[in-house]
């Protein structure tokens, strides 16, 4: 059961990394946990430690090989993070519940 619920959680680590490594190598400004409008630099940052994250769990969780229930528990964890994100980004007000409006 550990296995299974790193291999989610390494998924929507590993997925999350993708837009805030892309926003940040092309020099934009991307909201983070910090920040609704962090600078490139810091989305680098947060996205290594999303892939760090995500590694580690993949790594570390377990030393057994997956199986197809395993890759299949983390192409979930990558899918909702992923759906979960374009549905947020589709509202161009869009703010973590901690960031202050305006």
């Amino acid at each position: 059961m550990i296995k299974l619920i790193a291999a989610f959680f390494s998924g929507v680590f590993l997925f999350n990394a993708i837009p805030h490594l892309v926003q940040g190598i092309c020099g934009k400004q991307h909201m983070t946990p910090f920040s609704p409008s962090s600078s490139p630099a810091i989305n680098v940052i947060w996205g290594w430690i999303n892939m760090i994250v995500g590694i580690y769990l993949i790594r570390f969780s377990t030393m057994e090989p997956w199986n197809g229930l395993t890759c299949a528990v983390f192409c979930a964890g990558g899918f909702v993070t992923s759906l979960s994100l374009a549905i947020f980004w589709t509202n161009p007000e869009a703010r973590l519940p901690w960031h202050k409006n305006g």
